[in-house]
């Protein structure tokens, strides 16, 4: 239980810089997601004020297309933030599973996450770290960005000791170079995810993250087309537009590149966006460079450069760090202890000139300290390397090559490739005393479980059973069936037998019985009406308010729903509309008037004339007699004779 009031249920994904769990709100009974970040950076009282401080911001920014954000608190070194939770999957589990995706349905994903982005944009934000994880795709369809703890104020520059907050895969070369952040930046990333869903893989890869991000400054993204050929040179400019290494020439936030992408797909025919790439394995690279990261600039502003021409030979040369305090950077790369500095030869002429035995004896005992020390803080010690998401082989290496044993153990994950680490323990970071044992868990993929058979069972025992066999009912739709009982399961979505991951939902399809054909009972007295529809076995109900009819009498059905010869379901209910009859109006007293002046006042009043000339009246132009007498009511619409004499 989380400050008193989350209860945490289950984790949902590890990230590297929080870990996302499911959780009720037990004071509101609603499910949610709880973003909690990580003990090393919770210590970091600047880096929390400014968490909070944004996130505060992002809580403010309502669009159908953000992950919204209910709560932020922290709960002793548990700082988190309550955010609503979406039931699917990310868009790296889809690009995994499926590799590349048809233009239609990569266009299709991309539109709502620029219309979220745009919003951001024009708010004031930039997101910072866009990468398909942070792309949500609902049971229901609908596409959420999220992550948005590393959004900042448009124009401002990170400071976060010499290092950049980001995901090397997905960073501008302007974050790389200088940590400028501004909406193009969101841009880039974009048209780094679309590459992504275009042709399955990333565009950059390397040995190391400094690599990565070397070629981000140094190499163009190269058109889609040329991994995946028959894609349309569109696609490949709005990529090349959108990852444009000069930022002056990108679209300058989401909202001018999603116009770009609306262009796009209206230019393109549907042989061109429903073209299906070649069938892509889901990429299996080591992706440990797309965890969100506090990335050492030193990494990135002089890559592959040597640190001094004079002091390191070629081939041997390595990459800085700015904080050498900091031996172990959130990427898992772990630094090696700190040279000793060499004493100057001033120094040690001085020392020796001056230094009696005593003195010697003391620098020896200071240097024999100082060495007992660092064995044992460092000869004997390590820290648990970086291994979240490696593959067993890649962990395994990884933790014998640092002097630790290895134990494994295996576990279902909806959010972890299978044969990837989902957690160890001791977790990442930890010290630990050499040649101690590290457990990992490896995924063995999304648990699936077979969709019972449900057909011929009540609707509330199939709900209990789906429940009972690790899913959820799903969507309730319902059919006529002259063979399966009213209220029983006719068949399931998918079909018994499938293989569904854990807590997936199957829609049911529910038997109304046999049809039932309405009988039409308009122009009916009320009262057979009702008997005629029971026998049916149909229940009536009769509307509240009556209605005026020229066709049907006071008393008679004048309307029914469902209309007669339709179908019902056995008990459904016919609702019953009763007549008052026409309406009646108040004829105009037209004796003595002219023909003209009749017909005028009694058509205005709502009725119908006709002339009863007789052979004295032909050559007339007076009312004499008119069939009902001025004053009288009469139906409305109903004729009336006049007499002409």
């Amino acid at each position: 239980m989380l400050d008193g009031r989350y209860r945490v249920d289950a984790r949902i994904a590890v990230g590297g810089m929080a870990t996302v769990y499911r959780a009720v709100d037990t004071r509101l009974d609603r499910v949610l997601a709880l973003k909690v970040m990580h003990p090393t950076l919770a210590a970091d009282a600047t880096f929390v004020e400014r968490f909070i401080r944004e996130a505060k911001s992002v809580a403010r920014l309502a669009h159908p297309n953000v992950v919204q954000v209910f709560d932020q608190g922290a709960d002793g070194s548990y700082v988190y933030l309550a955010m609503e939770y979406i039931a699917g999957c990310t868009l790296r589990d889809v690009l995994r599973e499926r590799g590349a995706l048809q233009p239609r349905a990569a266009l299709d994903i991309l539109e709502p996450v620029l219309a979220a982005l745009g919003a951001a944009h024009r708010a004031g934000f930039v997101h910072r770290d866009m990468k398909p994880e942070n792309v949500l795709i609902g049971d229901d369809g609908r596409v959420k960005v999220a992550d948005f703890g590393l959004v900042r104020a448009v124009d401002t520059v990170t400071n976060t000791t010499g290092a950049v907050l980001g995901t090397v895969s997905y960073l501008a070369p302007e974050q790389i170079e200088s940590g400028t952040a501004d909406p193009r930046v969101d841009v880039y990333a974009c048209g780094i995810v679309l590459y992504e869903m275009l042709t399955g893989d990333q565009p950059h890869y390397g040995d190391s993250p400094a690599l990565v991000l070397y070629k981000h400054l140094h190499e163009d993204v190269p058109p889609p087309s040329a991994l995946v050929p028959g894609l349309a040179l569109e696609l490949d400019a709005l990529v090349a537009s959108a990852t444009a290494r000069n930022a002056d020439i990108r679209p300058y936030d989401a909202v001018a590149l999603l116009s770009q992408v609306l262009e796009t797909r209206g230019s393109l025919d549907a042989e061109q966006l429903d073209a299906v790439p070649p069938q892509a394995v889901a990429s299996a690279h080591d992706n440990a460079e797309d965890l969100t990261s506090v990335i050492p600039r030193a990494l990135a502003v002089p890559p592959l450069l040597p640190v001094n021409e004079d002091e390191s030979p070629a081939g041997d040369r390595q990459l800085t760090r700015t904080n050498p305090t900091n031996r172990t950077s959130l990427l898992g790369a772990v630094g090696a202890p700190p040279a000793p500095a060499p004493p100057s030869r001033r120094s040690a002429r001085a020392r020796g000139r001056r230094a009696p035995l005593a003195v010697l004896v003391a620098v020896l005992l200071v240097l024999g300290v100082g060495a007992g020390v660092w064995y044992i803080n460092s000869g004997q010690f390590t820290q648990v390397p970086g291994v979240l998401s490696k593959t067993e082989a890649q962990a395994t290496d990884r933790l014998t090559a640092a002097g630790l044993e290895v134990r494994i153990e295996k576990d279902y994950s909806d959010t972890v490739a299978r044969g990837a680490v989902i957690s160890t323990d001791p977790e990442v970071g930890e010290r630990i005393r050499d040649h101690d044992t590290v457990t990992l868990t490896i995924s063995r993929g999304p648990e699936t479980v077979p969709v019972p058979q449900l057909g011929g069972y009540r609707l509330d025992k199939a709900r209990a059973l789906l429940k009972r066999n690790g899913l959820e009912p799903g969507m309730v739709t319902r059919e006529f069936s002259d063979e399966v009982p009213r209220g029983s399961v006719i068949s399931t979505s998918p079909d018994a037998g499938t293989e569904r991951r854990a807590g997936s939902a199957v829609a049911l399809v529910i038997s109304k019985g046999s049809p039932v054909e309405v009988s039409d009972v308009t122009g009916s007295d009320l009262a057979d009406a009702r008997a005629e529809l029971g026998q049916a076995g149909l229940k009536v109900k009769v509307a509240a308010k009556t209605v005026t009819s020229d066709e049907f009498e006071q008393g008679q059905v004048a309307v029914q729903s469902p209309e007669g010869g339709s179908e019902a379901e056995q008990g459904d209910t016919v609702t019953l509309t009763v007549s008052k009859g026409p309406e009646m109006i108040k004829v105009p007293d037209v004796v003595g008037d002219s023909v003209d002046e009749a017909k005028e006042a009694l058509e205005g009043a709502g009725f119908t004339v006709e002339e009863d000339r007789g052979l004295l009246g032909l050559f007339g132009d007076t009312v004499k007699k008119q069939s009902v007498d001025g004053g009288e009511t009469a139906p409305k619409g109903s004729k009336i004779t006049i007499t002409i004499r």
